[in-house]
């Protein structure tokens, strides 16, 4: 069984405090980017003793392959469905990796999707949403995969009616692997003066004002050319433009009638979609 892990962005990124587990509260409104995915395919096997055999294709992933998401999503189900047999699992990466965009994230959340597929596990999106929750803060948006005003580690979400159809994204990803673990360092958590989710709702022309990433000034201070990137979003007609994540990936949105420069930066990964 194939399926095809998502990318997301993130319009606003507001980390409120830390908590006492170490982690930190935060609030966003997480966007799929469905053009932009990887491939995972998964299939049963009853010949090979291991509990995965774990291919990988694309770009080179640094890291123990047992670490990976996709592997710990298997054998966290395994644990508590041990009759499942062992499988075979093909990732092909296309998704940038440390890059703000959730590619791993994606990646695990879809192995518990296709997992319960495969072996009619039965599970529900709630129950999808806490297996989620054990593999990364990011993963259990990507059960839902709808735009979402997501709160405390970003695992409580409210699905909004909210699309930007009709638009242009410029991704331009400029190949800088941004540590999250060193950026919340960098960060004083700080209470927003009004609610995210009321400032996404105004017109997309206000945003440039109200909607912010407080991951920015202290990764576009390390690395300016990230800082460099908005701007030139920005100078080339871009509505909004931000961020995603703790980066490194930059994008910027486009209205219809003002299609995108064709490259900007033609040095980077960029892609362009229309939503």
């Amino acid at each position: 069984m194939l399926a095809f892990p998502n990318c997301k962005i993130n319009l606003g990124l507001n980390i409120i405090c830390k908590r006492a587990d170490g982690f930190h509260d935060i609030e966003t409104v997480f966007y799929p980017i469905l053009k932009l995915h990887d491939a995972l395919e998964i299939l049963p096997s009853n010949t090979q003793t291991s509990l995965v055999d774990f291919k990988m294709s694309g770009p080179v992933v640094d890291g123990d392959r047992a670490n990976n998401l996709c592997v710990k999503a298997c054998k966290l189900l395994h644990k508590d469905y041990p009759e499942m047999p062992a499988i075979q699992m093909h990732l092909h990466k296309a998704i940038p990796m440390g890059a703000g965009l959730g590619g791993g994230s994606a990646d695990g959340a879809f192995t518990l999707q296709l997992m319960n597929d495969v072996f009619h596990l039965k599970l529900s999106n709630e129950q999808l949403i806490n297996y989620a929750l054990q593999l990364g803060s990011d993963c259990p948006f990507f059960i839902v995969n709808k735009p979402c005003f997501a709160t405390g580690r970003g695992e409580v979400m409210n699905e909004l009616p909210f699309h930007l159809s009709g638009y242009f994204i410029v991704l331009i990803n400029p190949g800088i692997h941004i540590n999250t673990g060193w950026a919340f360092g960098q960060i004083t958590p700080q209470q927003p003066l009004t609610d995210l989710k009321q400032r996404i709702q105004q017109p997309i022309e206000t945003w440039k004002e109200l909607v912010k990433n407080d991951f920015e000034p202290a990764v576009m201070n390390s690395h300016p050319i990230i800082g460099t990137i908005k701007e030139r979003l920005y100078q080339n007609g871009a509505v909004f433009a931000s961020m995603s994540g703790s980066g490194s990936t930059v994008y910027g949105i486009f209205s219809a009638d003002k299609t995108p420069a064709a490259k900007l930066f033609p040095q980077f990964l960029e892609l362009h979609l229309a939503l």
